[in-house]
């Protein structure tokens, strides 16, 4: 298997080329093409993806999600959800990078085969980062209105946040 791990990508580049040649494609221009076209969107969703990050930092440096956490502790506790998972629960569609450091602090702190540990390892695999992708999918189209997209994915992140919950106490309860 580590084998296969070290050589597939030269072998995709090689059979890549190959085909290239054997079709007369002039494979050079075309990657500086590629490349040219994929400046250009990283241009044009530059300002969205700095936004996205400013907000998200102000919301953690304000404090804020401390106290959305202190807020949601009580309907948290209902469905048994620990009170420490729900920073996770709240951050994770907001930043992926933020999210990461938050499960390695939770793992560090409660371990891995914790509840916690094991509802925040749920919880990061199941949730998507869903500003940081609609910011990326929808500025590189263009698209400005985004209409039911951010409603119905943040509705996906609660399930999921509930799920992650449910389904670690189901299994751990055994």
């Amino acid at each position: 298997m580590g084998l296969i791990s070290v050589y597939a990508l030269p072998a995709i580049l090689i059979v890549f080329i190959g085909l290239g040649l054997i079709k007369g494609v002039k494979i050079f221009d075309s990657f500086l093409e590629g490349a040219f076209d994929g400046l250009k969107t990283l241009l044009k969703i530059a300002p969205s993806i700095i936004g996205l990050i400013t907000a998200v930092e102000m919301f953690k440096a304000s404090g804020a999600l401390d106290l959305l956490t202190y807020a949601l502790s009580p309907m948290a506790r209902l469905v048994h959800m620990p009170p420490e998972v729900i920073p996770m629960a709240l951050l994770r569609p907001i930043s992926g990078g933020g999210s990461i450091a938050l499960l390695d602090r939770m793992l560090a702190t409660y371990g891995a085969e914790s509840k916690i540990g094991l509802i925040c390892s749920v919880m990061c695999g199941s949730t998507e980062t869903t500003f940081y992708t609609i910011t990326v999918y929808y500025g590189a189209c263009g698209v400005v209105k985004t209409r039911h997209t951010v409603i119905a994915a943040l509705m996906a992140d609660a399930a999921a946040a509930l799920f992650s919950t449910l389904i670690v106490n189901i299994f751990t309860s055994f």
